[in-house]
């Protein structure tokens, strides 16, 4: 894969943003970069075509997901952690 997962999560973030990838804050909440809770289902669904997974995620309780979106490190964070649980790698 010749992009990092860091750098796909970051890009598809900032699609949703309007932003530029280098304009993400990693320590940014989602509110921060100015994406709503349909942008935030936007970019769940992208990222997880992008690669290949499941995200555990309840878009009407979001805050009951086990998938950590408080900031962006954490969305890459627990990306790279479900890539490595349902990819072995």
């Amino acid at each position: 894969m010749s992009d990092t997962i860091r750098d796909k999560v970051i890009a598809i973030i900032a699609e949703q943003a309007v932003l530029e990838p280098g304009d993400i804050d990693p320590e940014a909440s989602l509110a921060d970069l100015g994406i709503d809770s349909l942008g935030l289902v936007e970019s769940i669904f992208a990222i997880e075509e992008a690669f290949d997974i499941q995200v555990p995620f309840n878009a009407n309780e979001p805050d009951q997901s086990d998938f950590d979106i408080s900031s962006v490190a954490a969305i890459i964070a627990a990306v790279e952690g479900l890539v490595a649980e349902q990819k072995g790698g």
